[in-house]
């Protein structure tokens, strides 16, 4: 080894050292020991990844994950912790404020990019979603009031919305991101009403219309902007997370558009603590290109003057349970699905679910069910629970 050799290692180390060392301070303000014994310690494969998470903030802690530089036996309980010590603030580096820098100048949810999110997320395989998200394929958070399993919290879920709408046989209702169409063929079934669905996924589209086969719901693959006429009732399950905060104005104007004037709206969403223009960086990036989660301050802007909310409900909680479920049923059925997916994915699936998990005990992110009419109800409205 020459001089030179000797020296750029040397180096190497003294920066992996110092990196190791601000790391490891950070973790113990959570309670996370490097190497640790507790189930949400991590375990170091690669002395590099401290370095790398510095540099790369969530991307490079997403990222190690997948190429297996560390492990955790409880990711949720680890990113838990970290959230619950604000230790993702102290991370945010270049690439986090370059992708907010982007947000401001680009419209990264526009109409030519609304197709994006379906083709590298949704058209991935639907042999995964159907081994993991249960019977009716609920890409959205479970109701677990009452529920014990998660198709039970699903079908809860599912009733729930359809109550809060008052839905009635012979209405005519919009639903924004039909998803495999488990919504849909649930209101029909249950309230027989007439559903269009809407989804920029061809393979939802295709699994939907089989699922609806022989019912009043007609599925569209198309952006929602697309759709004309107006609804008795429009409900969107898990879709506003895509929708950006450039749009928000733009949909809510859409949906005071289509709506009949004693209509009513729910909007069932991941929702943020604080306002921001951008989603986290890994998440963006492997999982829901340009995604971002909505604020309150955000929600009540956008539909300021169009329409009137009547009711919001949090249960947040919940999707910690119905991430978890999934991620059982992920795990269980990988023997299965590991002939299409490498390990790889395995590892990212796995961090987004149970990393996920962990972001919802946490209380960092809420799922939130909001009730709008046109104009104001003018009887009282008396929420289901």
């Amino acid at each position: 080894m020459t001089a030179a050799s000797t020296s750029i290692s040397h180096n190497k180390n003294q920066k992996n050292d110092r990196s190791h060392r601000k790391i490891g301070n950070l973790l113990n303000i959570a309670g996370i020991t490097i190497d640790g014994d507790k189930p949400w310690d991590i375990q170091v494969h690669n002395p590099e990844v401290f370095s790398r998470i510095l540099a790369q903030g969530s991307v490079g802690l997403g990222e190690s994950y997948m190429d297996g530089w560390w492990s955790c036996d409880e990711i949720d309980s680890f990113v838990q912790r970290l959230y619950e010590a604000n230790l993702p603030a102290c991370l945010t580096n270049w690439v986090d404020r370059a992708a907010l820098l982007a947000a401001i100048m680009l419209n990264s949810q526009s109409g030519s990019r609304a197709f994006d999110v379906g083709r590298h997320h949704y058209d991935i395989g639907n042999d995964l979603y159907r081994a993991m998200l249960g019977e009716r394929m609920i890409y959205s958070c479970g109701y677990w009031k009452c529920a014990r399993t998660l198709d039970d919290a699903q079908e809860a879920k599912l009733d729930l919305v359809c109550r809060k709408l008052f839905l009635e046989p012979g209405m005519r209702v919009l639903d924004i991101g039909c998803g495999w169409g488990g919504a849909a063929r649930f209101a029909a079934e249950r309230y027989r009403v007439e559903v269009v669905g809407v989804t920029v996924s061809e393979r939802q589209a295709n699994i939907a219309r089989e699922h609806c086969e022989g019912l009043p719901v007609t599925i569209d693959l198309k952006d929602y902007k697309g759709i004309e006429g107006r609804f008795d009732r429009i409900f969107s399950l898990g879709m506003f997370e895509h929708v950006g905060f450039k749009n928000y104005s733009t949909y809510m104007q859409f949906v005071a558009d289509r709506l009949e004037p004693d209509g009513l709206f729910l909007l069932h969403t991941v929702g943020a603590n604080y306002s921001d223009r951008i989603g986290n960086a890994w998440v963006e990036k492997y999982i829901f290109p340009n995604s971002m989660l909505p604020s309150i301050a955000q929600i009540g802007k956008a539909t300021e003057n169009l329409l009137v909310m009547e009711d919001w409900q949090n249960f947040g909680s919940d999707y910690a349970k119905t991430l978890l479920a999934w991620f059982r049923n992920f795990d269980a059925s990988w023997p299965r699905l590991k002939d299409h997916y490498d390990q790889r994915f395995y590892r990212m699936w796995k961090y987004y679910l149970l990393s996920f998990a962990g972001a919802f005990r946490a209380r960092e992110n809420q799922l939130w069910q909001i009730v709008f009419s046109r104009k104001g109800r003018r009887l009282r409205y008396d929420a289901p629970r």
